[in-house]
């Protein structure tokens, strides 16, 4: 089932003092994600990602499109009691203690004062904060404040929760809590859609990607999908080779790298392949492994845009 259907939504701003101009942050923007999925939303600092979020959540008006989130309206207000959400800067009052801060945000959805505790009691444990439940969040680290946020965003016991840019500024050992608590959420059975620059992420925890970039949708799919057919060149690692063996593959592959005892080669082609191992074979060399070599995310990611400048170009 869709849980989030957002069909040409766009949004266009006026800058300027005495003789506007308009821009467009988000242009005709459509795609849809499905329930229980980890959804990721992709592009490079000003591409429209937190515009796009900020339209989901009402905290500004779209210039046309519409959009649905759990089959109703994505302005219907009963909708978002159902829906969790952690913006990118969050600023929270820092004399308040994490608890006193979830009891603020879960009276904010009408919940009960036993309801509050119970929700309070299962977050902190959840977002590992429960030693800190009575520290003040002025006190509290860049990667507890985020944990701080998620949990928030969840004291509703929501079915899609909204994230944007959860993982930044976050050091290593935080970015990896925060991917395993999205992780979890998903076991849980619930849609998470997170906005975020940081790729290895992405192929971490999406099942799903779409690229935005100037406020356009560039792509959309499983990395699966995205990276098929993009590339056909392989990569063999051969071991006991001597100088002659090294001059022989040099002429056959695109690159070599000596690293330890091993010389590593990138061959473009299967009839590449077939040549290097005919000299392998000559030169009394031994294969160690030969494999495909896909292009990585970031390298698509990079050719994405970098083709994307080209075809802007006046």
């Amino acid at each position: 089932m869709i849980a989030i259907n957002i069909h040409e939504l766009t949004k266009d701003y006026f800058v300027g003092f005495w003789r506007k101009r308009r821009v467009r942050a988000l242009d005709q923007l459509s795609l849809t994600v499905n329930e229980g999925e980890i959804f990721g939303f992709l592009g490079p600092n000003g591409a429209g990602k937190t515009t796009t979020l900020k339209l989901l959540m009402r905290l500004i008006y779209p210039t046309s499109g519409h959009a649905e989130i759990l089959g109703k309206p994505f302005d219907d207000v009963a909708m978002h009691a159902h829906i969790g959400y952690l913006p990118e800067n969050p600023y929270f009052y820092d004399y308040l203690t994490a608890e006193e801060f979830l009891a603020y945000s879960g009276r904010l959805f009408g919940l009960s004062s036993t309801r509050v505790k119970s929700k309070i009691d299962e977050l902190l444990q959840v977002v590992d904060l429960k030693d800190a439940r009575r520290l003040q969040l002025r006190k509290f680290s860049k990667g507890m404040l985020q944990r701080a946020g998620i949990a928030q965003a969840l004291i509703n016991d929501p079915e899609i929760i909204f994230l944007d840019e959860p993982m930044s500024g976050l050091d290593p050992i935080g970015r990896r809590e925060i991917r395993d608590l999205i992780l979890g959420l998903k076991r849980e059975g619930k849609t998470v859609f997170f906005s975020t620059h940081i790729l290895p992420d992405v192929e971490t925890l999406c099942d799903r990607v779409a690229i935005i970039y100037k406020g356009k949708l560039l792509g959309c799919g499983s990395l699966t999908e995205l990276l098929v057919g993009d590339s056909s060149a392989i990569e063999m690692v051969v071991s006991q080779f001597n100088y002659e063996l090294q001059t022989a593959l040099r002429l056959i592959a695109t690159d070599q790298n000596v690293a330890g005892n091993m010389l590593r080669l990138t061959l473009p082609d299967q009839a590449a392949l077939f040549n290097a191992l005919d000299a392998v074979r000559a030169h009394g060399g031994q294969v160690v492994h030969v494999h495909p070599l896909k292009e990585s995310f970031e390298d698509y990611f990079v050719k994405l845009f970098a083709n994307e400048s080209i075809s802007k170009a006046p």
